[in-house]
This record gives C-alpha cells, structure tokens and sequence, in this order.
C-alpha cells in the first residue's frame, strides 16, 4: 500500500473547504453525485486530486452523518 506525496496544509484546508460546501448540500444526493461536485470544486478550486482520493471523499461523505475530516480520510494527518 504506496501513499503519494503528503498535501501540504493550504491543500488540505483547500479540499476541506470543498468537502464542507458539498456534504452541506448533498444530504440525500447519490455517490455519483457527490464524486461529481466534490471534482467540480476541487477544480474551481484549482487542486488535482486522485480518482481513488475523489471516491474516498465522497464516500466518506455519503456515508457521514457530520463532518468529513479530509486529513483522517485521506491519511494526511
């Protein structure tokens, strides 16, 4: 099991900013749906995530009933 290279703290708060906005709005809404708008952000955002690091994400929100830590998520503690 490989891990890339760490997120550096203004990433992290980047896409934890991403993650919020979109688990605020997507209670009820399908995983896809959720990988959709989570790539939609982080793109307005302009940070590149993996597609098993999306997938991880909205996973994690799907299943959430609060917030979505992306450093214990994604293992970027």
């Amino acid at each position: 099991m490989g891990t890339g290279p760490r997120m550096t703290d203004d990433k992290t708060e980047t896409v934890q900013a991403v993650v919020d906005r979109v688990s605020s709005y997507q209670d009820g809404a399908t995983e896809g749906t959720i990988a959709d708008e989570l790539r939609r952000g982080l793109k307005e955002a302009g940070v590149d995530l993996s597609d098993d690091e999306v997938q991880k994400l909205a996973d994690a929100i799907e299943d959430a009933n609060g917030e979505v830590s992306v450093s214990e998520v994604l293992g970027h503690a």
